[in-house]
């Protein structure tokens, strides 16, 4: 049954989860003892734990189900499997974003720079998304549609990062293509808790609707005929996923794969009901 299947998924989801998170804490280049760690606060190993190992691992964590809730709720939207948000434009949109605050010289501040170069972010990644809608306006914005104008965002975001990128210093590139690697430094603590804010208010978003996503695959006339405004639909998961990612990467700089991977490997073990893939995500 729909309740017993979603029980699972959230019991084994949660037991993975507990399983990575703890190797994340306990393994590392400096071997520490978790015992020490807890009943010594004066340790080395404690400074390690809290300082280091629990906010990259709680981030982490946090970032990878934004990611890929964001790419299961983009794949059913848009009905095309390959969706996910660095194709959409968001993930580019605030690349670009973080690129123009870092060139301003903002992520050498320690204390401004961790609340400018994410903001920068986030709001890059949220115009993108305007962007992409001001592409398909004057017609029905289908999921074709606005797959193919959150590529055209993203091949503009990512030609003028490259731009910038060559006539800027040696020294300001390499700090340009750490960002666009991706990382799980923690810059703030109030970072972590602005990416956990929005991946939660998101999925939430996202969970209410997982019923009527699910609708979205019988297509457009049928899902309408059920009772669904599938343009209001796809324009709140767009947005929805739009925050979530342009928070996360706000904070991580750009991490492919996570949403275009973990949805299809969640489908084959829990089927396509988002009821149960989002949690499970």
């Amino acid at each position: 049954t729909g309740p017993a299947r979603q029980g699972a998924a959230l019991a084994l989801g949660a037991a993975c989860l507990g399983v990575a998170l703890a190797l994340g804490l306990a393994l590392g280049t400096e071997p520490i003892s978790l015992g020490r760690a807890l009943m010594d606060p004066g340790s080395l190993d404690r400074v390690i734990l809290l300082h280091a190992r629990l906010p990259r691992v709680g981030l982490a964590a946090i970032a990878g189900g934004g990611l890929a809730a964001a790419g299961v709720a983009f794949q059913s939207v848009l009905r095309n499997p390959l969706a996910e948000p660095y194709v959409l434009g968001v993930s580019g949109g605030a690349a670009l974003g973080a690129t123009v605050a870092i060139l301003f010289g903002f992520s050498g501040l320690t204390l401004i720079g961790a609340t400018v170069v994410p903001f920068a972010a986030f709001v890059g990644g949220v115009l993108a998304t305007l962007f992409v809608y001001a592409l398909t306006f004057g017609r029905a914005a289908s999921g074709t549609s606005i797959l193919l104008s959150g590529i055209i965002v993203n091949a503009i975001a990512s030609a003028a990062i490259t731009f910038l990128k060559t006539i800027v210093s040696a020294t300001k590139a390499q700090e340009l293509l750490f960002w666009l690697m991706g990382f799980l430094d923690v810059p703030a603590p109030a970072s972590l808790l602005f990416v956990s804010l929005y991946v939660a208010l998101g999925a939430a978003l996202l969970l209410r609707d997982a019923g009527r996503l699910n609708l979205l695959a019988l297509g457009d006339e049928a899902a309408a005929h059920l009772g669904v405004d599938t343009r209001l639909l796809e324009r709140r998961t767009v947005l929805a996923c739009s925050c979530v990612v342009g928070a996360v990467v706000s904070v991580t700089g750009l991490i492919g794969f996570v949403g275009l991977l973990v949805p299809h490997v969640l489908r084959r073990l829990f089927g396509p009901d988002l009821r149960v893939l989002l949690p499970a995500c």
